[in-house]
């Protein structure tokens, strides 16, 4: 078993930057692929970015690249998720996720098998 807490989230203003973690317990973490999602109200959790194990590999999606990094630091057992140039359509709450995998980090939700429970990030225009 793995637990993850999510933390960092809040309300900014739009060109603004958040940092979020996401500390995990439990199972060794460094066997573990970990991606950010998030969910907007009324819309479908979607991907956000993912980060192997070793943190060589890293994978965005398109609408957050050259605005987010994720870096992870295994013996502290934490993933971060550096959020810059915060536009108004990053409001959602984020998830942190973990992927028993020695590949890389996957794309899609069923990939993964430990989520935490979120953390709201707003962003006003």
């Amino acid at each position: 078993q793995v637990q993850l807490v999510e933390s960092g989230g809040g309300l900014v203003e739009a060109g603004g930057s958040l940092r979020l973690s996401c500390a995990a317990s439990g199972r060794i973490f460094s066997s573990y692929a970990a991606g950010w999602f998030r969910q907007a109200p009324g819309k479908e959790r979607e991907f956000v970015v993912g980060i192997s194990w070793s943190g060589e590999s890293t994978h965005y999606a398109d609408s957050v690249k050259g605005r987010f990094t994720i870096s992870r630091d295994n013996a502290k057992n934490t993933v971060y998720l550096q959020m810059n140039t915060l536009k108004p359509e990053d409001t959602a709450v984020y998830y942190c996720a973990a992927e028993f995998t020695t590949g890389g980090a996957g794309t899609r939700l069923h990939e993964y098998d430990y989520w935490g429970q979120g953390t709201q990030v707003t962003v006003s225009s």
